[in-house]
């Protein structure tokens, strides 16, 4: 299998040494940009496996590379990488497609795992196999990691896709946030906010009024179902 090809933005050339030489170490190759500008034009002629994007930078920053990227269709998983700790900034970052966000000062460990995780979770998606998923009005085309609603598509980002793709494969179960983060994410740290916030974006797209939920529903006090049942109970 070719080694795994991750992309590395961040205008402090000391972290990207330190990215460099520690997904060397785990035989991941790494291609350094110093910003934004720099980062969209290489993405533009080669393919990664995943990118690491500094959120402030001085030309192109990260938020502003990242929604291009996703407007151009480009489904690359994203790691954000910020000095900023608020959860609004969090937020941010996720609503704007990227797959996870870590703030700085981060332990290296940390970082290259959430890295493979997301490489491995992408890879298993991008060749699932031909076949399609059908439930109600909704229909995911595995091939082309889309997903439309009475044949209308809907502009979900790569992560998105992912979890509602893992809904409809267990309709009618009610997962945990724990157990979602561990079968979407693959990562052993939880962290509620991301599903809250990746949950109402799903719910934008997929329901007719988000705050009374026909399909995805909140179970309280457990987690959340997917079903076809008429009546939601947020």
């Amino acid at each position: 299998m070719a080694r795994e090809e991750i992309l590395v933005v961040d205008d402090e050339a000391a972290i990207r040494a330190a990215l460099r030489l520690a997904f060397r170490r785990e035989n991941i190759n790494v291609t350094e940009a110093a910003d934004g500008r720099e980062a969209l034009e290489l993405l533009r002629q080669r393919h990664f496996d995943l990118v690491i994007l500094d959120v402030m930078m001085e030309e192109v920053g990260g938020y502003q590379a990242l929604q291009t990227m996703r407007a151009r269709g480009d489904l690359t998983p994203v790691m954000m990488l910020s000095g900023k700790s608020d959860e609004m900034d969090q937020v941010l970052g996720l609503g704007y497609g990227a797959d996870s966000y870590l703030t700085k000062p981060f332990h290296i460990s940390v970082l290259i795992q959430t890295a493979k995780a997301l490489i491995r979770r992408s890879r298993v998606y991008s060749h699932a196999g031909e076949r399609e998923l059908r439930l109600g009005p909704f229909r995911v085309d595995t091939l082309r990691m889309e997903c439309l609603k009475n044949e209308r598509p809907l502009s979900f980002t790569a992560r998105e896709l992912s979890l509602f793709r893992f809904f409809m494969e267990n309709a009618g179960r009610v997962f945990t946030k724990e157990q979602l983060y561990r079968q979407v994410w693959d990562e052993a740290v939880v962290d509620d906010n991301t599903i809250t916030v990746y949950v109402k974006r799903i719910r934008d797209k997929i329901e007719e009024d988000p705050k009374n939920p026909r399909y995805l529903k909140t179970v309280r006090g457990i987690g959340y179902r997917f079903d076809m049942e008429e009546e939601g109970d947020g």
